[in-house]
């Protein structure tokens, strides 16, 4: 089955509240037979996807380089499988609106993918969004975030609960680490406060954290995120002089990075009060070689979720996309969502109502 898509960018400003003209960058993936979507009189599924930092949109849209044979983007392999695959830049990123970088808090950037998310369901609900697709009035809907992109949507759904499910995809509630290579020095990620002033750069373990990339540096990230079979060339081309890799941008990355937005994401509990808010059930989702500082710990941080599922996929580290192993990786993903359209259905049945906006 092939699949359509369509760029978006939709105007957010007002959401943003930043004093000046914002928009969000979108791609919706649809499969070509627009009617699969309702095979058995089901409601469609809808997935919003952002990237971690460093990285775009792209990371989902592109066929990303990577061992065995071609998998596909993600966007179209999830549209194959009759998804709606909505990949989502947040402000500050790859084609959304840039802002200085002091502007670009957990406020702004969550309300403005949330606007910008509303605004694509109100096009899927009149109909019209792409040829032959039809209405998409009461769909499913599904929030997922590669590293930063796990942190932002916690965040969102946090404050805004508009998914009815909530894929969090190698990012750490409790913490977040780069592992490195056995015999090389450990990384120590900046803790910036929240309450912090950026342009004060107030870095509360400051001297470890000199300490430490003093010996290891950001090439000391490669390991981490890129497994032992994916190719040395294609992990150059990723990881040199990331994320500005040299000025030679590939098609996944993204030439800016809403700092000091990234800082606050890998302090530890960052968000872990948004994550305690979240009533939907939760996929934590990992490479075996990832970020994670306590995965088994991280249920314990959605207090509220009634259903949280931990998922190590094997030979992968932390850029899923790129492992050998993808397909797995986003067939957990599937078969999760799935679980959440059941968990939905049966609240449906018992009176219970539906988490979010009701679209």
């Amino acid at each position: 089955m092939g699949v359509r898509s369509i760029d978006l960018e939709v105007d957010v400003t007002e959401a943003a509240g930043l004093g000046e003209p914002a928009h969000v960058a979108l791609t919706v993936t649809v499969p070509d037979d627009s009617g699969s979507i309702r095979t058995g009189g089901r409601e469609p599924l809808v997935c919003f996807a952002k990237p971690g930092a460093g990285y775009s949109r792209g990371y989902y849209t592109n066929d990303l380089p990577g061992p065995g044979p071609g998998k596909g983007a993600q966007a179209d392999w999830h549209a194959e499988r009759d998804w709606i695959f909505v990949s989502v830049d947040h402000l500050g990123v790859g084609e959304s609106s840039q802002h200085g970088p002091d502007a670009l808090g957990f406020g702004p950037v969550v309300a403005a993918s949330d606007a910008a998310e509303a605004e694509v369901l109100q096009r899927l609900a009149a109909g019209g969004l792409i040829d032959g697709l039809g209405k998409v009035e009461h769909p499913v809907k599904l929030g997922i975030g590669q590293s930063m992109g796990g942190g932002l949507t916690v965040a969102q759904q946090g404050r805004f609960h508009g998914y009815d499910g909530v894929g969090v995809l190698g990012y750490g509630v409790l913490g977040t680490l780069p592992p490195t290579a056995p015999g090389t020095p450990d990384l120590v990620l900046p803790w910036m406060p929240r309450t912090a002033v950026p342009g004060e750069a107030v870095i509360t373990n400051g001297p470890a954290v000199e300490a430490a990339w003093a010996g290891a540096g950001v090439g000391g990230l490669a390991w981490g995120f890129h497994f032992d079979d994916v190719d040395p060339a294609v992990v150059a081309r990723d990881m040199d002089d990331f994320p500005t890799r040299k000025g030679e941008m590939p098609p996944w990355g993204s030439a800016t990075i809403p700092s000091p937005l990234v800082l606050w994401c890998v302090g530890p509990g960052a968000v872990l009060v948004e994550a305690a808010a979240i009533t939907a059930p939760v996929l934590v989702a990992m490479g075996e070689r990832d970020v994670l500082v306590d995965p088994r710990g991280e249920v314990r941080a959605y207090a509220s979720s009634p259903s949280v599922d931990l998922y190590v996929c094997p030979r992968m580290a932390h850029m899923h996309n790129f492992a050998g192993t993808r397909e797995e990786f986003w067939a957990r993903i599937e078969t999760w969502g799935e679980w959440v359209r059941a968990w939905r259905d049966a609240r449906a049945r018992a009176g219970a109502g539906t988490n979010g906006r009701g679209l």
